[in-house]
């Protein structure tokens, strides 16, 4: 298996019935060599997600399936060449991410609202006229096997980086301690050198007083201006010894407050070094809990992005009804305004007749009156004109009834005008009050989208806080190989509590964490405590430690234990070692 690219993209993730989303993914482009029972070359390609340990997606490509594939999408190169192509197009997208508009873009589309199933991984070029899309491939999602698998092979390689950086440790360990032995050995040389300096300057001055005094003796008797003479030399030879004397004891002084001065710093450092690491360990615990509480919100908002979608939905269609019901009364709105139109018409036309009706009244009422002036001259055509009179009355009657039954009618349509209006008034409340109901439908989706915008912006704090407790976690391994062995063993009896050894290193031990996946993987650490490891015999015999005095052995109590430190382990069992599996051929049935 040959790695030939891993890194992390910004991909366009694209599901049925959700909105377009970025996401950063890993992308790992493997090429895999089998030579059994032919020798074939298979390239694997593999999405990952750094903060979901669940999302696998992957295809293995064979020679035969690049061949369909070239044939599909029109390909102008062979297989050899094809894993560092679609490189190069991934390169071409990572420089094109901070741009505003980039240029080549990967998109991760899929058919169903979740990511499950299979998905298309394709390289899209955009520009002014359209989408050209270079290539496409369709990833299958991983199986629990999988996923297992997967999970299992970054677990390998993590122990053996935790191995290397273990032995790290013991080498940097073994390495102090040597030089720290080879400091105290020189120191206890220069003591020693001290020692002989100041013997040796007791006996040349206790030499030298003896031979003064015998030379003071025999000069005396030999004359008194020579004792002057001798006298005076004496005074000189004593006075450049003490000043060589001095200058000795001044240099040797000198080395021996700068040696202190330097164990007293050494000592200052240790102490500061373990209060930063007892901080470090609390905020890397408060880090972890606040990961923890991300995820945690990240899968309630996702889940509360689901039903909102599915009410989103519901609503539109409530919507379209709506929209429906409303063409259904505008078209019954026009109906009765036709209507009313006829009913207009047919009023006017009433109104027309009742107005002739009147005339020819009035005209009759004049011939009535100019019957009445001629009856008395015409007393013989009495019984005529009652006749036409009473024929004139019965007219007048059926007219009166028509009119009468033409306002009845009019009256009857009145009320059928006043009704749909009243139900035109109805309809436009209802239609008020679902526009009220989609404003604040509105104001809530948007305020859902900023929540899962400060939640993504959280996300991306938290992956920012587990990098920086990383790189800590680092420094605090380098930092506990050169402060652990600030610590020298002690016996018993100078000492209340026991002190780690110089080359006792720490012991920790992974526990499965099977049927408790809540507790945290720094309680499933087994480290020795210091008062259970061994003391060296072979520094202590007589009571007191060698090299350095007591008095930089004092216990004190801002000390703390030393812990083992462990990275974030998945709280499942998995296979030691990497297992071999079959990738399902996105292009071929198995």
């Amino acid at each position: 298996m040959e790695e030939l690219f891993n890194k992390l993209l910004q991909v366009a993730v694209r599901c049925k019935d959700c909105e377009e989303r970025k996401a950063n993914i890993r992308v790992t482009i493997e090429l895999q060599l089998t030579t059994s029972p032919v020798h074939k070359r298979d390239l694997l390609v593999r999405l990952t997600d750094d903060v979901d340990s669940y999302f696998l997606f992957n295809v293995s490509i064979s020679e035969e399936d690049f061949q369909s594939l070239k044939v599909q999408q029109g390909l102008l190169i062979d297989f050899a060449s094809f894993p560092q192509k679609f490189i190069d197009l991934l390169n071409l997208c990572i420089s094109e991410q901070e741009s505003d508009n980039p240029r080549f873009l990967l998109h991760l589309s899929c058919q169903s609202p979740l990511l499950e199933g299979s998905a298309n991984f394709s390289v899209v070029e955009t520009n002014a006229f359209k989408h050209l899309n270079h290539l496409s491939l369709r990833l299958l999602q991983g199986t629990d096997k999988d996923i297992k698998d997967y999970l299992a092979v970054c677990l390998s390689s993590l122990k053996g980086e935790k191995q290397s950086l273990e032995m790290k440790l013991k080498k940097t360990e073994d390495d102090l301690s040597r030089q720290l032995n080879y400091a105290q050995q020189t120191l206890s040389e220069k003591t020693r050198e001290l020692d002989k300096l100041r013997s040796e300057w007791t006996s040349q001055t206790n030499s030298l007083s003896s031979r003064h005094s015998q030379d003071l003796m025999s000069e005396r008797e030999k004359a008194l201006e020579i004792q002057t003479r001798l006298q005076h030399q004496n005074e000189q030879l004593r006075q450049e010894l003490e000043s060589t004397h001095k200058k000795s004891t001044q240099q040797l002084q000198s080395k021996l407050t700068e040696l202190e001065a330097s164990n007293r710093e050494l000592t200052e450092r240790k102490y500061k070094n373990e209060s930063t690491i007892r901080d470090l360990k609390i905020k890397l615990v408060g880090a972890e809990e606040e990961f923890q509480r991300s995820k945690q919100q990240v899968l309630s908002l996702r889940r509360e992005n689901g039903t909102l979608d599915t009410e989103c939905h519901e609503k539109e269609r409530l919507v379209s009804q709506l929209q429906m019901r409303i063409a259904v009364l505008e078209q019954e709105i026009k109906d009765k305004d036709q209507l009313m139109c006829r009913t207009k018409e047919v009023l006017e036309a009433t109104q027309q007749q009742k107005e002739s009706m009147e005339g020819n009244a009035e005209s009759k009422e004049v011939q009535i009156r100019k019957l009445d002036a001629t009856v008395k001259s015409l007393s013989e055509e009495l019984i005529k004109a009652n006749g036409i009179i009473k024929n004139l009355q019965g007219e007048l009657r059926g007219l009166v009834g028509k009119i009468k039954v033409k306002n009845t009618v009019t009256v009857s349509q009145e009320k059928v005008l006043q009704e749909t209006s009243e139900k035109l008034q109805n309809v436009s409340k209802d239609l008020q009050d679902t526009q009220q109901q989609l404003m604040t439908k509105d104001e809530l989706v948007s305020k859902l989208k900023e929540q899962l915008e400060t939640t993504i912006q959280k996300l991306n704090e938290s992956k920012e806080v587990l990098k920086t407790n990383e790189n800590v976690i680092s420094w605090l391994n380098k930092q506990l190989n050169e402060k652990q062995l600030s610590r020298k063993p002690q016996s018993a009896e100078s000492f209340e509590t026991p002190v780690l050894p110089t080359t006792a290193g720490l012991r920790a031990q992974f526990y499965p964490m099977v049927g408790k996946p809540g507790v945290s993987p720094m309680e499933a650490v087994d480290v020795t405590p210091i008062e259970q490891c061994p003391m060296q015999p072979s520094n202590i015999k007589s009571g007191e430690p060698a090299g350095l005095e007591s008095k930089y052995f004092e216990r004190r109590d801002d000390s703390i234990p030393l812990h083992g430190l462990l990275s974030n382990l998945h709280h499942r069992e998995f296979p030691q070692g990497p297992t071999k599996h079959s990738v399902p051929s996105a292009y071929f049935s198995a």
